[in-house]
């Protein structure tokens, strides 16, 4: 008799279908190289290196781009399944999305654009680009990502899976 290695009286992990991180820790590399430049500035001036001031850039520069980055990964990521679209600190169901609004021109301005952006934000986040939705009760939203592309044709494909085109019909 073989065992299950996977986890007892949980249901399976939804596929994600798109996924962002919101920021990504690689920019912590700019503590120790704040730290490394004065280093340098204190070589170059003769002053020969004491560590207190390459150690304390190092440590304010890391500790704030931490706390920055920890943020963003809480409030501008975005993870999609079948079941839930979770845009930063929001999430909703997939079922409550209706119909997904065309992409917007610069020539026209979409009624969709001036609604509210998902995640309990005021809007968009910069360098995202935001996506229109029709929701449940006559509602309008907006979901946004980096890649918007991506992330609009995964949303056509599950609603059209679940509400066929009305040319279909």
């Amino acid at each position: 008799m073989t065992e299950d290695k996977g986890t007892a009286g949980t249901a399976p992990a939804a596929e994600v279908l798109y996924a962002e991180p919101g920021a990504s820790w690689i920019w912590l590399l700019a503590g120790p190289a704040a730290g490394v430049a004065m280093a340098m500035i204190q070589l170059s001036a003769g002053y020969g290196v004491q560590w207190f001031i390459p150690g304390l850039f190092f440590f304010l520069v890391s500790g704030f781009l931490a706390i920055q980055i920890k943020a963003a990964r809480i409030h501008t990521s975005v993870e999609l399944t079948a079941d839930w679209l979770r845009q930063g600190a929001e999430t909703i169901r997939t079922d409550e999305i209706v119909r997904i609004y065309p992409q917007a021109t610069r020539r026209e301005e979409h009624k969709w654009q001036s609604a509210r952006a998902l995640g309990e934000l005021s809007r968009v986040p910069r360098g995202r680009t935001g996506i229109g939705m029709r929701l449940t009760n006559d509602r309008t939203a907006q979901a946004w990502a980096r890649k918007h592309q991506k992330l609009r044709a995964a949303l056509v494909n599950l609603v059209e899976e679940r509400i066929p085109p009305e040319s279909a019909r």
